[in-house]
């Protein structure tokens, strides 16, 4: 029902990455979110892991109620910034939101069929300092899509025109090295979306 791959590199000096991911099955689907703690290193680390051991705990496919545990969760931390989406392979959505400026879009394998890329809104705050008002967006999927989450690491406006060949892995690295700052800890998560199989 879907492929993923990730790269990331820690801030140069920094022997922790404070970019994480987290991609889970659920019983009628996928829960797929990145975190990016505030500051970098092991600080930053520690708060987006406690995030992301939130989002393990879930098992209800509601993103607002998963972003605002985990907003519960990171009170009396230094906080983090989260993008997260339920990918639903009976239905073909995705459900999807983001707190912070960890980029997010969907690439299309079919142009025809919608706009390519979408992109994620993005509500301005920080899970456990300050959370907005939160509203989900749901998009049709179709298989071979492509969802990319991207932290602040990497450049504005990343490169996603990336072809849509075999390996999901490649084309996350293939990413970051073209578009890291080289200034801040970075990640990108790749996934492709397939159909779920028939019952």
């Amino acid at each position: 029902m879907i492929e993923f791959g990730a790269a990331f590199r820690p801030l140069p000096g920094e022997s922790e990455c404070g970019d994480q991911y987290l991609v889970r099955p659920l019983a009628h689907g996928h829960l797929l979110a990145v975190a990016d703690g505030v500051g970098h290193g092991q600080p930053a680390a520690a708060a987006a892991n406690l995030a992301l051991d939130q989002l393990r705990q879930e098992t209800s496919p509601s993103p607002i109620a998963w972003m605002r545990r985990c907003h519960e969760r990171l009170q009396g931390t230094r906080g983090a910034v989260l993008s997260l989406a339920f990918f639903d392979p009976h239905e073909m959505t995705l459900t999807w939101l983001g707190v912070g400026n960890v980029q997010g879009l969907l690439r299309h394998a079919d142009d025809r069929l919608a706009p390519s890329p979408e992109f994620l809104l993005l509500r301005p705050g920080v899970v456990g300092l300050h959370l907005p008002r939160l509203q989900a967006a749901i998009v049709p999927v179709s298989p071979g899509d492509l969802l990319i989450f991207a932290t602040d690491g990497l450049r504005e406006a990343f490169d996603y025109r990336l072809e849509h060949g075999p390996s999901v892995n490649a084309a996350a690295e293939r990413i970051l090295n073209a578009r890291w700052r080289g200034t801040d800890d970075a990640l990108v998560l790749v996934a492709r979306f397939e159909a779920c199989p028939p019952r």
